[in-house]
């Protein structure tokens, strides 16, 4: 799976507040928790965010509270892959069970508006301005399947182990 798309950085310890205001997260309008994401660490950047552009961060990207909204709001409004220095876990499992591409490099000098290919199955990340490759670190395979099905529901419909209660 190969994504491609211009890179939007950002610093270390973005918690989940940041990512979308509690004061969104009562709804299920996915649109409404799109239109406010960033909305008070960055207020430009649904402005410049396009369809398939990626969200570089630093260290502990997604700390704070649990809520599965962060990553949804991220989705749902075009980012493609979630490129980080290292990621709070509960962020990391949240992302791959919605279905987010994430991608953990400790070491990169990837700067605003670099052009980026992702290969999610090697975990490679090419900076074709930069002509620099990163190596991700190793994800799961079933990890990789969830993300390619589109999170974990659809995973578990796919294989037929998904089933409703009454």
């Amino acid at each position: 799976m190969n994504l491609k798309g211009t890179a939007h950085v950002y610093g270390n310890d973005i918690d989940t507040d940041r990512i979308i205001a509690g004061k969104y997260t009562k709804t299920l309008n996915m649109q409404e928790l799109a239109d406010h994401v960033f909305e008070d660490l960055d207020p430009d950047f649904r402005s410049k965010l396009q369809l398939g552009d990626m969200l570089v961060a630093g260290t502990n990207f997604g700390c704070g509270s649990s809520r599965e909204q962060a990553p949804l709001a991220l989705k749902k409004a075009g980012v493609s892959v979630v490129i980080a220095r290292s990621f709070a876990r509960i962020f990391y499992r949240n992302a791959i069970n919605i279905g987010l591409p994430i991608v953990e490099i400790k070491d990169h000098t990837i700067n605003d508006k670099d052009i980026l290919n992702v290969n999610l199955s090697t975990g490679e990340v090419n900076n074709l301005t930069k002509s620099v490759i990163y190596k991700g670190a190793d994800m799961p395979s079933v990890m990789i399947d969830i993300i390619r099905d589109g999170g974990l529901v659809e995973y578990l419909k796919k294989r037929g182990t998904y089933q409703l209660t009454k």
